[in-house]
């Protein structure tokens, strides 16, 4: 079995590119803090809409999906799953609610992991829910000719358990001795983590889960009111082709793990940023219709309804189609389709 040792990564010489991104990151989160002080009523809310946008968007990833006000009530009002898709996202949604509320109370060990699976399946019978997978797993593609290809194989089944203690065990020594810059150490556990592929099902969304659990143990919140998962979602292919990249020569231990670091320090980034874009929003009092009107002017392209609302925490539901009305007839907006396929984009 390959050798994980986390204490070469502290002589490893990282390029400015990387680093910068770990700079970035910090200026950003400093900021945060300052903004979370300010007005932390009116940023409470956008807390509620990124759960609903990280169960979203972490199950869809994996083609598990239910419509839009489905999510809403399994996330925000905890109604009973219907069918197999729901119950997969309670359960997601279930074990994103102990990592907001318990995150300082929940050690990276594999017990710790394999509980936090086993509630991920909670609401179904799975009788490998909270145990290592018991058949080899492999990562593939398929291709638009029908065929399908092995992409990476990840380790065997009786090698798992042991490798999941030792990429806890060298996580925690190196954070503990402060040997690694925590967010490289953090993005290089996800990665060991997805070569392990440690269950039969779940590895995506648990390695998600866990990416949120050890932001917030490191002191990153920005996945509490800006959703990760859903930034991943909107550019997986950058996802899947950072992390194809890096797990060439895993097994030997001569990957080149800077694609997928990169890939997740530019996430994180893009979330702080997205962050500061939504408290400009909510920072000074001004009519609905106005921060309405401001929030539009921040979008590309056509969007919903639900996107203004997501920038907009402090308006109510009757508020934003209102001010969304009152900017369509006055010819700023034009809007698309009907239900739930409405849409804007602005005609000025």
């Amino acid at each position: 079995m390959r050798n994980f040792n986390y204490s070469a990564i502290k002589d490893r010489k990282w390029d400015s590119e990387l680093l910068g991104l770990v700079a970035a990151i910090y200026k950003e989160a400093g900021k945060q803090e300052l903004y979370l002080k300010q007005r932390p009523g009116e940023l409470e809310k956008l807390v509620e809409i990124a759960k609903v946008q990280s169960t979203q968007a972490s199950n869809a990833i994996e083609g598990i999906v239910t419509t839009n006000t489905r999510i809403r009530q399994l996330v925000q009002e905890k109604t009973a799953p219907r069918d197999r898709n729901e119950q997969e996202i309670a359960g997601y949604r279930d074990v994103l609610n102990i990592i907001h509320e318990s995150f300082d109370a929940i050690p990276i060990t594999r017990n710790y992991i394999l509980q936090l699976h086993k509630i991920l399946y909670s609401h179904m019978n799975n009788p490998m829910a909270g145990r290592t997978k018991n058949v080899q797993n492999y990562i593939s593609a398929t291709y638009p000719d029908g065929h399908t290809e092995t992409l990476f194989t990840p380790l065997a089944p009786y090698e798992t358990p042991e490798a999941l203690d030792r990429i806890c065990e060298e996580y925690n020594r190196v954070i503990g001795n402060m040997e690694v810059e925590p967010l490289i150490a953090i993005a290089i556990f996800v990665h060991d983590f997805l070569c392990i592929h440690p269950f039969n099902d779940g590895n995506g969304r648990m390695s998600r889960l866990l990416t949120t659990l050890l932001l917030y143990r490191n002191g990153f919140y920005v996945g509490r009111y800006i959703s990760l998962e859903a930034k991943i979602a909107k550019n997986k292919d950058l996802y899947y082709d950072a992390l194809g990249q890096a797990q060439i020569g895993w097994h030997e231990g001569t990957e080149d793990s800077v694609p997928f670091i990169k890939y997740l320090l530019g996430t994180i980034l893009a979330a702080y940023k997205d962050f500061e874009d939504r408290f400009a929003l909510v920072e000074t009092k001004l009519p609905a219709l106005e921060t309405v009107r401001r929030a539009t002017m921040g979008l590309v392209g056509r969007f919903t309804k639900q996107d203004i609302r997501e920038l907009c925490p402090s308006l109510s539901v009757s508020s934003v189609e209102g001010a969304l009305r009152k900017l369509v007839a006055s010819g700023e907006l034009t809007r698309e389709g009907e239900g739930e396929k409405t849409c804007y984009y602005r005609s000025k």
